[in-house]
């Protein structure tokens, strides 16, 4: 694999400040010019009705994951298969722990302690009606069953963890939510049988991760034969540096564009979602994160180990909640307080991992 960056430049450091000021843009862009935004969002990929890939979402995605997939060197992620201890923990903690930890944290807080605060009934998209504070702990189960298969690639990097043993855990966590995510939902969610998004499933993998691998192996390859690797080091890969997370902030930018006057709609509402979200993904990181200091993981392993767990694929939630519930659903709404707050969130715990360093094996 090429040698990561020694510290975070100052645009790293600063991402939060960034990521804030993004968010702003975006539902500022969304409220400002409402049908540029319409226009932007109306352009995705629809399966039953339903937008599953949005298409300028999908560029921007591409742009951010492509810097970091070209960086991979597969022989790096062949040595890491033959460890498989920290892609055991992966799914373990993913489909054995984090599905029932979210369930109880949005019962007990959505479903008990912010109750009298969500008042409200909704119909969804069978044409039952739900109390709306069920439709809100259906979006965070959602997103507790989804764990992420393409953020991720962005936070081992900027926490310099082992981007062969992550790719590998996101392929191996890719392949299980083909399986999982639809038996795990249904038991969840309490109906006797959940529909399994296969079409938003297969596209999201496909466009968030197997297209920038692909692109990211060939052109190295290519490259590397035609170039050589001091000058894929050395020019190539210094110019891309900079295009991932510009790419990271213009997706803030289109989603908060999208969502943004929802968002503003339901400000004490976003709160209250808001808090069950953040403790789970606290918690999540922290059990991951003990159990491979107790697995005597190297800090190169455990960083994207916690990491992966940590976060959420919420472009599958996203789309899952609007085919099941509809676009307007509280359930919807969920899993976009899970986009707003995972970014700063993640960007959080990069740095717990860095300044914890020292508690793991060379």
């Amino acid at each position: 694999m090429s040698p990561q960056p020694k510290s975070m430049s100052l645009f790293e450091r600063q991402l939060t400040l960034w990521v804030g000021l993004c968010i702003v843009a975006g539902i500022g862009l969304g409220k400002l010019a409402p049908d540029l935004a319409k226009s932007l969002d109306a352009m995705a990929i629809y399966v039953n009705g339903a937008p599953v890939v949005s298409i300028p979402i999908a560029i921007c995605l591409f742009f951010m994951m492509y810097p970091i997939m070209v960086k991979i060197d597969f022989g790096e992620v062949a040595k890491a298969g033959r460890n498989p201890k920290p892609v055991l923990l992966t799914l373990l903690v993913n489909w054995g722990i984090k599905p029932f930890t979210m369930h109880g944290i949005a019962t007990l807080f959505l479903g008990g302690f912010f109750k009298d605060l969500l008042p409200g009934t909704e119909v969804v998209k069978d044409g039952s009606t739900v109390e709306l504070y069920r439709s809100y702990i259906a979006g965070a189960i959602l997103l507790g069953i989804a764990p992420c298969t393409a953020m991720v690639l962005v936070w081992s990097y900027l926490a310099k963890g082992n981007q062969g043993h992550t790719l590998v855990m996101v392929a191996v966590n890719s392949l299980t939510m083909l399986f999982l995510y639809g038996l795990l939902g249904g038991w969840l969610l309490g109906v006797n049988k959940m529909p399994v998004p296969w079409e938003a499933l297969l596209l999201s993998v496909g466009i968030y991760v197997a297209l920038p691998l692909v692109a990211g192996y060939f052109s190295r390859v290519w490259i590397m034969k035609a170039k050589g690797p001091q000058w894929f080091a050395d020019k190539f890969l210094r110019f891309l540096t900079p295009v991932s997370i510009i790419a990271l902030l213009a997706t803030l930018v289109l989603l908060f564009s999208f969502k943004g006057e929802t968002i503003l709609a339901n400000p004490l509402t976003i709160l209250w979602i808001a808090i069950p979200l953040a403790i789970q993904t606290l918690l999540i990181f922290a059990i991951t994160y003990a159990a491979a200091k107790l697995l005597k993981f190297t800090y190169e392993d455990a960083a994207p180990s916690a990491m992966i767990g940590a976060s959420n694929h919420f472009e599958v939630a996203i789309a899952t909640a609007v085919m099941l519930f509809g676009l307007n659903s509280g359930a919807a709404l969920a899993t976009v307080v899970g986009v707003l707050i995972e970014v700063p969130l993640m960007l959080f715990l990069v740095r717990v991992c860095q300044r914890s360093r020292s508690w793991f094996a060379a």
